[in-house]
């Protein structure tokens, strides 16, 4: 199935979980795996897996299938994900719980987290439990790197994002916007 109808189907079925109507284009994916080096010891943790759109930017810097886990919701997409990418780990699970799902799956220490979570339609009680989980991650040294749409990035939620991650984890560093992007979006990073 075409990668855009698939995501579109998704986001029809649950708009407040997807968050988009069309997957990330290549230049976003490519700023969001930009630097990054995983290794069983450091892996990479991708929550909001969708349709691939960035997982297939990770593949070539993901040297075995201890050094990358993926979570998604969406039940249909995890079926899809596992046929695209059968040497990768992804599971079905809820952002809300990754904590105790990474530990699950007996992987290294998450070394980088790539996060497509729609944080800007996420209720706030929601978005406050899954940044507790990510701490537990920060806590132990790790990146987090994100994206916010350029319409939504002065979005109440997506200001209280940005204020609570740079007041635990210092300034993010935000990229150029990226135009080719449907709507256009800046990454921000952030570093422990």
């Amino acid at each position: 199935m075409n990668e855009n109808i698939q995501f579109l189907q998704a986001f029809l079925k649950n708009p407040l979980k997807v968050g988009a109507i069309t997957p990330s284009s290549p230049e976003l994916a490519q700023k969001m795996v930009q630097g990054l080096s995983p290794n069983e010891n450091e892996i990479i943790l991708e929550l909001g897996v969708g349709t691939g759109a960035i997982t297939k930017f990770l593949q070539d810097s993901i040297p075995d299938e201890k050094s990358y886990l993926g979570i998604e919701l969406d039940k249909d997409l995890v079926k899809s994900l596992k046929r695209k990418f059968p040497e990768l780990k992804i599971v079905r699970g809820n952002a809300c719980d990754v904590f105790s799902l990474h530990q699950k799956t007996n992987l290294g220490k998450v070394g980088y987290i790539i996060s497509c979570l729609p944080f800007v339609s996420i209720p706030n009680e929601i978005g406050e439990i899954i940044l507790t989980e990510i701490d537990k991650f920060m806590e132990q040294g790790c990146v987090f790197r994100t994206f916010q749409y350029a319409h939504g990035y002065y979005f109440p939620s997506a200001i209280k994002l940005r204020e609570y991650m740079d007041k635990n984890y210092g300034k993010a560093k935000k990229s150029q916007l990226v135009m080719k992007n449907v709507p256009p979006a800046y990454t921000l990073t952030w570093k422990t």
